[in-house]
């Protein structure tokens, strides 16, 4: 009978540790992809200029640059799970004072969106690897379509959930607080439950004095998922916009949006199991890249002719550099403290690298209306992943 009271909680602790992932993963790309298709409502109630719009989608991405590395820092002082807690509280704080009223509120609360999603990204793949060492590609895979799929939705739905409530794009924005708060209700949970049986996963990582900035692997690692990020953040920022001028109307550019993040689901499921059980992971950066590249092209050439096409093979192969840069961490460091650390430098660099996507991607167009320059220079990016990626797929762990 014991036996199998043990069993019984055993089962519930392993059905609140996958709810965490997913629901954590559910807030840690939403609140940037509901953005883009009501940005436009945003600068027209706010009166913003185009460079003060551009500051929704670059503060969180400079945040995440600025902070990651300091909050893997600190990893060890504090259990994941409670890091987790102080994440989502940060996050709730922001999305609620973002919607509230003013043009000092809005940006004040994408400050406290990015760190809080910060937090979220760089401790997620830590506590993976902590309580699911033996199921990390499977896990990794649930985290990243999680992660999609809302963003998806959030892409797909924004503009109508704005109308749904009846608030305009605060509606838009304010609903992500109702995830953020569900995924804080369920942390709370886990944290009670392992306290009340005592979990090792509940206490702090051992520290780690590792240098990772002294490690060439984790420099191609953070690199390529910068370069990665930089592609992701680049058309989910100016897509809308692209298209509106490519002569779609409406909520269409947003469904475009939604196509690319659907396409990613798939992919970023199974990519890393199947990413987990390779030699080396070079035939999906070749696989990735050749993708890419093609639907550059296809968004400069084409135009909205094709174009969803060209955003189902952005989505999958964007869907799969992101999960496989995500399953690095794991796979390229031998302890949870070193993921954490890896995961922290990745990204803090890669976010770094992919902040300034937006902006020259938008400078461009200044100094080339047709777009094409500003999906050269997405091209060109790619070229580098590609180079960075062949080196990060190597067998070769960041502590060698």
């Amino acid at each position: 009978m014991k036996n199998e009271t043990k069993k019984e909680v055993s089962y519930i602790v392993l059905l609140v540790n996958v709810l965490v992932v997913i629901l954590v993963s559910s807030n840690l790309r939403s609140p940037i992809t509901s953005v883009g298709p009501v940005l436009n409502q945003i600068s027209r109630s706010l009166h913003l200029d185009n460079f003060q719009s551009s500051l929704l989608t670059s503060i969180p991405l400079l945040m995440f640059a600025g902070c990651s590395v300091l909050v893997s820092r600190f990893s060890h002082r504090f259990s994941i799970n409670r890091f987790l807690l102080y994440a989502l509280v940060i996050l709730s704080f922001g999305l609620f004072l973002r919607v509230f009223g003013s043009v000092w509120t809005l940006f004040t609360g994408s400050i406290f969106i990015g760190l809080g999603i910060c937090i979220g990204n760089v401790i997620t793949p830590g506590y993976i690897k902590n309580n699911f060492p033996k199921q990390i590609g499977l896990m990794t895979g649930i985290f990243a379509v999680s992660m999609n799929l809302t963003a998806a939705l959030a892409s797909g739905y924004s503009v109508s959930l704005g109308e749904w409530t009846g608030y305009g794009w605060r509606g838009s924005l304010g609903i992500w607080l109702v995830i953020a708060l569900l995924a804080l209700l369920v942390v709370i949970v886990e944290l009670i439950v392992n306290k009340n049986r005592k979990q090792q996963a509940g206490i702090s990582l051992a520290k780690s004095d590792f240098n990772m900035f002294k490690s060439s692997q984790a420099w191609n690692i953070s690199v390529f998922m910068g370069l990665q990020s930089l592609v992701y953040y680049s058309l989910i920022s100016w897509l809308p916009a692209v298209l509106g001028d490519y002569g779609m109307k409406g909520n269409d550019p947003g469904w475009v949006l939604f196509v690319i993040q659907i396409s990613m689901i798939p992919i970023t499921f199974a990519g890393p199991i199947i990413a987990n059980k390779m030699k080396d992971q070079k035939p999906m950066i070749i696989f990735i890249c050749a993708l890419m590249l093609s639907s550059m092209l296809m968004f400069a050439w084409l135009k909205s002719e094709w174009i969803y096409a060209a955003a189902i093979l952005l989505g999958l192969s964007n869907g799969l550099s992101f999960s496989l840069s995500i399953l690095f961490f794991s796979l390229r460091t031998k302890s949870s403290g070193n993921a954490i650390k890896i995961s922290g430098m990745a990204q803090s660099v890669g976010y770094l690298i992919a902040a300034f996507g937006p902006a020259v991607f938008g400078k461009l167009h200044d100094w080339d209306t047709s777009w094409k320059g500003s999906f050269y220079f997405l091209g060109f990016a790619v070229i580098l992943m590609f180079y960075f990626g062949i080196k990060a797929a190597g067998r070769k762990f960041v502590e060698d």
